[in-house]
């Protein structure tokens, strides 16, 4: 048996191996029969991932109290019922849409791609923020929150946040080989992206809202013109340019588009 009074002693590394342990023995025997009894994958996909955040939040507030003898550690990641911290919510969510749609109206002056009309943009909109949300704030918990907070009491801040990006990006490579190699030009994006998260929470003063914000617009948007199918790409430059598999965290143009918003944000927060 592990000493829970002891856990909080031990390197970074070895904690959050337990805790990713405790928290597998607690959801695989519920999402397993769902994997099995479900015949709709993307079904089983969502109602598994659901539980296993669920039960994030159940185990993460256990951890606080009895590794660390902190009764309120969401509110010592981020995450604050305040006026400031929604305000800084809808303020990252309308930059990161806002920075999405420029990025695509930037390609279509170039001629790069050509806007279309779409059917059903209302439910798509709708149905865009409530999985934007999600995401977000579902994302920035573990990363900016849990694992943030894990990596700043080993180590100094320069460290932390270069480990909580690169952490960031390697887990949406979790998946088989042929996925990693199809989707590996987004990584440089990615490892950004979660740079410029850091430095959204460093600039509130440690709070989650424009984290979740911006992380949530940049889904949202995304999600509005892919799923409603808004554009066309034209072919006349490389996938590199615009993004390889269509996605724009994949291509230079994103990458530019992210690197403006990390050197801004970057700014703010020092």
């Amino acid at each position: 048996m592990i000493d829970a009074n002891k856990i909080a002693n031990y390197p970074f590394l070895l904690r959050v191996i337990i805790f990713l342990l405790i928290l597998s023995a607690i959801w695989l025997p519920v999402a397993a029969p769902i994997y099995l009894l479900v015949k709709d994958s993307n079904l089983a996909t969502i109602l598994t991932m659901g539980l296993l955040f669920v039960e994030f939040l159940f185990l993460v507030r256990r951890w606080g109290k009895q590794v660390y003898g902190q009764t309120q550690l969401l509110k010592s990641y981020g995450l604050v019922n305040t006026r400031q911290n929604g305000f800084e919510l809808l303020t990252g969510l309308a930059i990161g849409t806002f920075i999405t749609f420029t990025l695509f109206l930037v390609q279509g002056l170039l001629g790069f791609v050509a806007w279309q009309n779409s059917d059903n943009l209302p439910r798509i909109i709708a149905e865009g923020l409530l999985s934007a949300l999600g995401v977000g704030f579902a994302e920035e918990l573990v990363f900016r929150g849990w694992l943030l907070d894990e990596l700043q009491r080993d180590y100094n801040n320069q460290i932390s946040v270069r480990a909580n990006s690169l952490v960031f990006a390697l887990s949406h490579f979790i998946k088989s080989v042929e996925g990693m190699l199809r989707t590996w030009p987004q990584f440089p994006g990615l490892l950004l992206l979660g740079l410029i998260l850091v430095l959204a929470k460093r600039h509130c003063q440690n709070r989650l809202g424009l984290s979740i914000g911006l992380h949530a617009g940049l889904v949202w948007g995304y999600y509005i013109i892919n799923i409603g199918e808004l554009v066309r790409y034209s072919g006349s430059v490389p996938d590199w340019v615009t993004g390889i598999n269509g996605n724009p965290l994949a291509g230079a143009i994103g990458l530019l588009f992210l690197s403006v918003l990390a050197v801004g944000m970057r700014k703010i927060s020092q």
